[in-house]
């Protein structure tokens, strides 16, 4: 019965082993969502403050249409007062062409009666010379006569002098009238040029009108999309906050779990050692068999080069471990890698040929560092390719898991626990480990390990 609930201690031991490592990876996944998650939260809070300057934007924006509308509305009015006014004065000045065209007629006709007037003074003159000639005639008779005819050349002398000054001034009205006529005219035709001008600035003032409404409209448009947006952003943000603070705790939860498995993992794993070294036989007695042996033989040699001086116990127990540049996942050296390598290799692939059960045997410092490997965990490590090299290229490196550390640190002949292999980025196999401790001048090394699938 001990033997058979050893076994079952085994098997749950493995089972929670398996469990614990995908709860690990599980709670690692959620680690790296929730990082990823405050960094999205990062990008949320950035979002939202370059939307609340939009909605400050749109509004300031809504604003400005808004008074423009009204500087626009009242200019316009402005303007049409102005442009109504320019246009009365344009058709009052080209008004003024009929009365100067008038005037024209009325010169014209003040100077017809001024030649009459010149014309009737030249008849009266010869009437007066006529008049004086006959009265010359007449003798003493008409000596009363003669005086009339005196005073009928002298008003007709001034009437003359009157008609052709008139005449003059006429004529010099004429030209100025005339020449002012051709200035009015060329106004009235600046006028008219200014009327359709007038008429243009009118429709593009219509038309600026317009586009402000619709900028207007728009605006308000871009107002209630940034407010619904901004709506949107914050309900993202309590969302992605909720969320978050949700991941946290299963994160918490699921390491919790993790552990309490780990822990049912130990207890499970000292029933199994502890039934392990019972007197009855059990499944894993051949590998308790084959670890024990293959310790044995390992030590010997260790023992042997260091009696013959092939390797020092500093070399030995070197923990200076010297960084392989460029390995990924890293690889160290130290003083003991090279024997190792050479002499001991070739042991580990001899004693994991002896069933096929067995997945590796190996070595592992006090550290945790596997001075080699079998060799078909030995290859070179490939540039760029982590996961194959955690897997085939595992010497060199160091790994260290609890039930690695409990087989370091308690005391026993043998330690028989279930582990999860670590094959890296969250991958891992449940594994039956065996380890058998290794001491050397009296001091523990670290363990012979023999790891097996049953």
């Amino acid at each position: 019965m001990l033997a058979d609930l050893g076994e079952r201690s085994g098997d749950i031991a493995l089972q929670c082993s398996e469990t614990a490592g995908y709860l690990g990876e599980l709670n690692r996944r959620i680690q790296g969502d929730s990082a990823h998650l405050a960094d999205l939260q990062a990008n949320m809070e950035t979002l939202a403050a370059s939307q609340n300057e939009s909605v400050a934007a749109a509004q300031e924006l809504s604003l400005t249409a808004r008074r423009a509308g009204r500087i626009v509305a009242d200019g316009h009015e402005v303007i049409g007062l102005s442009l109504g006014e320019v246009a009365g004065l344009v058709e009052h000045v080209t008004g003024l062409e009929a009365h100067l065209r008038q005037f024209l007629t009325v010169i014209e006709a003040v100077g017809d009666i001024s030649e009459e007037l010149g014309a009737i003074a030249r008849q009266t003159r010869m009437l007066g010379v006529n008049a004086a000639i006959e009265a010359a005639r007449g003798g003493a008779a008409t000596q009363g006569f003669a005086v009339v005819a005196d005073e009928i050349r002298r008003l007709a002398g001034q009437a003359g002098e009157s008609a052709a000054s008139a005449g003059d001034k006429l004529i010099q009205l004429d030209r100025d009238a005339r020449h002012l006529i051709g200035g009015v005219e060329a106004n009235i035709m600046r006028g008219r040029g200014a009327g359709a001008h007038i008429d243009r600035l009118r429709l593009s003032m219509a038309e600026i009108a317009s586009l402000v409404t619709q900028f207007g409209e728009r605006s308000d448009a871009i107002v209630t999309c940034t407010d619904a947006a901004d709506g949107d952003v914050n309900a993202l943000r309590h969302g992605l906050a909720t969320f978050s603070r949700s991941a946290s705790d299963s994160a918490a939860r699921v390491d919790v779990a993790r552990e309490q498995l780990e822990g049912l993992e130990g207890m499970a794993n000292a029933m199994l050692n502890t039934a392990a070294h019972g007197p009855q036989k059990t499944r894993n007695s051949r590998y308790i068999g084959l670890a024990e042996d293959g310790a044995d033989e390992v030590g010997a040699l260790i023992e042997r080069a260091l009696e013959t001086g092939e390797i020092s116990l500093s070399q030995l127990f070197d923990t200076d471990y010297r960084l392989i540049e460029g390995s990924a996942p890293p690889q160290y050296l130290n003083g003991f890698t090279h024997f190792a390598d050479g002499m001991l290799r070739p042991v580990l692939d001899r004693r994991t040929g002896e069933d096929s059960a067995i997945v590796g045997c190996c070595l592992l410092d006090i550290n945790g560092y596997l001075p080699t490997h079998i060799s078909a965990r030995c290859q070179p490590q490939r540039a760029g390719a982590h996961d194959w090299n955690m897997e085939n290229a595992r010497n060199r490196q160091i790994f260290m898991d609890s039930q690695t550390s409990r087989a370091l640190q308690e005391e026993g002949d043998f330690f028989l626990y279930t582990y999860r292999q670590d094959l890296g980025e969250g991958r891992y196999r449940a594994l039956r480990s065996v380890f058998v401790p290794l001491v050397f001048g009296g001091r523990r090394w670290g363990l012979y390990e023999v790891g097996y699938l049953i």
